[in-house]
């Protein structure tokens, strides 16, 4: 029998109250995706995701309970915060866990949560000017508690690239499965969603893919400049700025941003405003005009031609095949 092929590791919290049924449920999900794989695997090791799940033991420290594939040094490339069985204002603060979180975070980690689990990652401080959802019952509390945070309870899943947030107390199928299709690709995940008989997520049933950035390439000064520009909107991104915030002489920077992300510092700050441009055109009825000027472009025209260059469609063609308000408003009428 050929030996799997572990693809990553995906760490989950079982912190104090957490709903075990979305544990369990995403270890299930993660094996049969990656028994699925294996079933339209070529010839060779078939892929696999490795979970693991992390408990606070007495002396406080965050340790590995449960490993799918053990044998190996521990390196999450995510980590999940699920549900909570109890109210907000009944859950207790965790700064052991929260912690744990930012120092992953800092290591390139992408961190996660469902429904109560935004909560958990509220006490990071990773959040703060950012947007992030949860349960709608719970978007006072959480508004409340972390008022830097922009509370947005009308999305499923808002993906920031480096920190994923989903909504409902189910919604880690959404989050389950959005992470399929990110490491095994979307006929793995469509297959693994008709196999639980669940629909897929809707914004990963959309024609165009979404910008994926590179966080796990163990350059800790550019990592920070990452951190910065999607925490900003990518609206500050001179060189001279980013290669100071990295320590670097602009030469030194420009190469190991390439090296690390990928791309050039302006291609990556344009694929995090089009990544914000796409959602406004998505989810509000904002003029394009307007939604150009707050994701960082003064020019409407110039925005036009660059938003039809990453996405294959203009502004207001996008908006009529993937607008959540326009397809409202169409039914309505």
């Amino acid at each position: 029998m050929t030996t799997p092929r572990i693809v990553t590791e995906i760490g989950l919290a079982i912190y104090p109250e957490c709903q075990l049924a979305a544990i369990y449920g995403l270890t299930d999900l993660f094996r049969i995706a990656g028994d699925l794989a294996a079933e339209h695997a070529d010839a060779g090791a078939p892929p696999v995701i490795r979970v693991t799940h992390w408990r606070q033991a007495e002396d406080g420290a965050i340790v590995c309970v449960h490993d799918s594939h053990p044998g190996r040094a521990h390196a999450p490339s995510h980590v999940i915060a699920p549900p909570s069985l109890v109210m907000p204002d009944r859950m207790r603060q965790m700064p052991e866990f929260a912690g744990w979180f930012a120092e992953l975070h800092a290591g390139g980690t992408t961190l996660c949560s469902v429904c109560a689990g935004a909560f958990v990652l509220g006490e990071t401080g990773l959040l703060e000017g950012r947007a992030a959802t949860t349960h709608w019952a719970f978007a006072d509390s959480f508004a409340q508690r972390f008022p830097g945070i922009r509370v947005d309870t009308g999305r499923m899943v808002i993906d920031d690239g480096d920190i994923i947030t989903a909504g409902g107390i189910l919604a880690w199928t959404d989050l389950g499965l959005t992470l399929v299709e990110r490491l095994l690709g979307p006929a793995v995940m469509l297959a693994t969603a008709r196999f639980l008989l669940i629909d897929p997520p809707r914004r990963n049933q959309r024609a165009y893919s979404h910008f994926i950035p590179r966080l796990d390439h163990g350059d800790t000064e550019i990592l920070k400049v990452q951190h910065f520009l999607q925490a900003t909107g990518a609206k500050t991104h001179a060189i001279a700025l980013l290669a100071g915030r990295a320590g670097m002489e602009e030469r030194t920077f420009l190469r190991r941003f390439r090296k690390a992300t990928g791309l050039r510092p302006t291609d990556y700050a344009q694929q995090i405003r089009m990544a914000r441009a796409r959602e406004a055109l998505e989810l509000t009825r904002r003029p394009v005009e307007q939604i150009a000027f707050d994701v960082g472009y003064g020019d409407p025209s110039a925005f036009r031609k660059l938003f039809h260059r990453v996405t294959g469609l203009g502004p207001a063609e996008y908006r009529r095949r993937f607008g959540i308000m326009a397809s409202e408003a169409d039914r309505e009428a």
